[in-house]
């Protein structure tokens, strides 16, 4: 199969059918699609407004696959929740239980490269965050305080520390991305392809993992600092690193969200064994109930699994990315593939990118056809 589609001048959402195919897109690999999130307005079952400033509200999100219906127009956000304006996935029961611990073997020398530095900032962030997490001998009899003093179980705030300092760092890469692609294509007078919306999803979406964590927890004034100059060191480090070498930076996003996976694969593993009972029954903020559509009854359990699957999507993501050339089309403009896909595969081949924007292109074609036809009727 050719790989010329990647090189298509053609928008990836520019005819009415791609507007109307964020639902449902077949794929080539898989029956099952991921939908992204429509982002002004909420479509609510039942009502209906006109699309004027004074009925929309600001800050609403989008359409999700939890709801009822489908109706044509954007309708009052009920109840002031949650400041979210992009895509985002949700979840169904099945693909939460998909996600695979992987690791993208280096095939070159700058995905060693990227490798190496992963695993470097990985030793560091350990130290930082009095992450040890030894493997628990078999048999062991040792009391859930007991392992904690050794070593193998962490306290909630020796969770809380790791994750909200993983999500600050975590929320960098994506904005810095699109923004040089951004500033990038104002200079060359050039259209981007569509990467910049997939990064600046990327990057919210991390956000929102830090503003639902967040809830739990308010950081001290020394942790605060911490958090500004490591942000400050690693926001420029990647900004150069991205202007010398786009693949290995997605690369290096890659191989950073496959050590997320890692750690929130470990976090399910001691909530569900008992080993982390303060998180066993507690309620989910109702930031996350709103933004991931779980159920009222939500627990924390829930929330670490969409987070889980959320890293593992940026997984997905960046190592297809990397696989790419720069001037490629994002074959994710339209949807992307459910985790059944994602979390089985570390990503798409330059090969496998081509055949899925090619049959989401074909996808959206249909469905504007069809659209228009019963418009024109």
């Amino acid at each position: 199969m050719s790989t010329g589609i990647l090189y298509a001048t053609r928008g990836a959402a520019t005819s009415l059918g791609a507007k109307m195919a964020y639902k449902r897109v077949p794929l080539y690999m898989s029956s099952a699609y991921s939908s992204r999130m429509f982002s002004s307005t909420r479509m609510v079952k039942g009502v209906t407004a006109e699309l004027s400033k004074d009925k929309v509200k600001p800050g609403s999100e989008g359409i999700h696959l939890n709801d009822a219906t489908y109706p044509q127009f954007p309708t009052p956000h009920s109840g002031d929740r949650g400041d979210w304006v992009l895509f985002h996935p949700v979840y169904t029961p099945s693909e939460l239980k998909a996600v695979k611990v992987l690791r993208h073997k280096p095939e070159n020398l700058r995905d060693r490269a990227a490798a190496f530095f992963v695993r470097s900032l990985r030793k560091g962030f350990d130290i930082f965050s009095g992450y040890r997490h030894k493997p628990i001998p078999e048999g062991s009899t040792m009391s859930l305080e007991e392992l904690r003093k050794k070593g193998h179980v962490l306290t909630e705030s020796q969770w809380m520390t790791r994750i909200l300092f993983l999500e600050t760092i975590a929320g960098v890469p994506g904005f810095f991305a699109a923004m040089i692609r951004h500033l990038k294509g104002l200079r060359a007078m050039k259209r981007d392809g569509g990467w910049i919306h997939t990064l600046l999803e990327e990057a919210e979406n991390e956000r929102m993992h830090l503003m639902t964590f967040m809830t739990l927890r308010e950081s001290s004034i020394f942790f605060r600092a911490f958090i500004v100059l490591s942000q400050g060191v690693f926001a420029n480090a990647f900004f150069i690193g991205y202007l010398i070498s786009p693949p290995m930076m997605h690369r290096f996003v890659g191989a950073l969200e496959e050590e997320a996976t890692v750690t929130y694969t470990a976090l399910i593993d001691d909530i569900e064994n008992g080993r982390f009972p303060e998180w066993a029954d507690k309620p989910a903020p109702t930031i996350a109930i709103d933004y991931w559509r779980l159920q009222p009854n939500a627990n924390m359990l829930d929330v670490i699994y969409a987070v889980r699957s959320d890293e593992t999507t940026h997984r997905f993501v960046n190592h297809t990315f990397a696989n790419l050339k720069p001037n490629d089309i994002n074959p994710f403009a339209l949807g992307e593939p459910d985790m059944h896909v994602k979390g089985a595969k570390a990503g798409f081949t330059r090969e496998e990118a081509a055949l899925y924007l090619k049959a989401a292109q074909q996808a959206a074609d249909e469905a504007g056809t069809k659209t228009e036809a019963k418009i024109k009727a």
